[in-house]
C-alpha cells in the first residue's frame, strides 16, 4: 500500500513555505539566517524541523532545518517539495580535502559523490549510481554571488560521507586521489532529488576543518562573522533565480 502523499513530519501548510528555500543542517545557523529575513515567522517546530518563512528584498524566502545526513535531510526536502518549494539552496559546512582552504571559506559543489546503499538503493531500486549534480541556474548564480563578495572560494565535485566519524587517513587518499575537493554529507542526497522531483537545488559549503590541513574545528559560535557574510551570498544568489 503507498504512503499517502503528504508532510507527515513538517506540520505546515501549503503557503507556509517560500517557493525559494535555504536548508541547513544546524538550527543555530537557520536561527541566525532568519534574522535576515523581512518578518520571519516560524512555520513549523515538530520534529526539530524549525522552519522559518519572511521574505529577503521582498521577495518570499524559507529557511528551513533538515537534520543530518541523508535520512533525514531527504525526507525534509521531500516534504518541502510537498509544500510547494521550488529552489532548495543548502547552506552547509564541510571538511577540505584540498589544501589552502581557511576556516570560514567557500566551498561550491559541482556534484557529489556517495557511498551506494541506504537511502539510495530504495530510492533507485538497483545498486547504481546515479549522477548528481545540482542544477546549474543555481551553481552558475552561487558563483557569481561568491565572485561578488569577494570572498575565497573553491569549486569542485564533494562527497557526502553517511558516518561523520568514519573518515580516517585512507578515506582522505582514496577521495582526494578522485579529485574530491570537501567532504559532507547531505549534498548527494540534495542533487538526487532535485533531478527526480524538477527542483533546482544547489549548495554553498563554508569550511569547518580540514582532512588534509591542521585548522581544528570550528563551533558555531566561531563560524557566527562567516555565517554573516556566507548568508548574504546564498540569499542574493536566491532570490535571482527564477522558482
Amino acid at each position: 500500500m503507498e504512503r499517502l502523499i503528504g508532510p507527515i513530519h513538517i506540520k505546515a501548510k501549503k503557503g507556509d513555505v517560500a517557493e525559494r528555500v535555504i536548508v541547513a543542517g544546524d538550527p543555530a545557523r537557520v536561527e541566525q539566517v532568519s534574522k535576515m529575513l523581512e518578518n520571519p515567522r516560524v512555520v513549523n517546530t515538530n520534529r526539530g524541523f524549525i522552519i522559518y518563512t519572511g521574505a529577503y528584498k521582498g521577495v518570499p524566502v524559507s529557511v528551513a532545518v533538515h537534520g543530518v545526513g541523508h535520512p533525514s535531510s531527504m525526507l525534509v526536502v521531500e516534504e518541502l517539495a510537498m509544500l510547494g518549494a521550488k529552489v532548495v539552496i543548502r547552506f552547509g559546512t564541510c571538511g577540505a580535502m584540498v589544501k589552502g582552504l581557511k576556516i570560514g571559506d567557500i566551498v561550491i559543489p559541482t556534484a557529489a559523490a556517495y557511498y551506494p546503499g541506504g537511502a539510495f538503493y530504495q530510492y533507485l531500486k538497483e545498486a547504481v549510481c546515479t549522477a548528481t549534480a545540482p542544477h546549474f541556474d543555481v551553481l552558475k548564480t552561487l558563483v557569481e554571488e561568491t565572485q561578488k563578495a569577494g570572498v575565497n572560494y573553491v569549486l569542485g565535485p564533494v562527497v557526502s560521507s553517511d558516518a561523520f566519524y568514519a573518515e580516517d587517513p585512507e578515506f582522505v587518499k582514496k577521495w582526494t586521489s578522485r579529485g574530491i575537493v570537501a567532504v559532507e554529507m547531505e549534498c548527494a542526497g540534495l542533487f538526487m532529488l532535485g533531478a527526480m522531483r524538477n527542483l533546482k537545488t544547489g549548495a554553498l559549503l563554508m569550511v569547518s576543518d580540514s582532512l588534509v590541513e591542521e585548522l581544528g574545528f570550528a563551533s558555531a559560535e566561531e563560524l557566527r562573522e562567516y555565517v554573516n557574510r556566507a548568508s548574504k551570498i546564498v540569499l542574493e544568489a536566491l532570490i535571482k533565480i527564477s522558482a
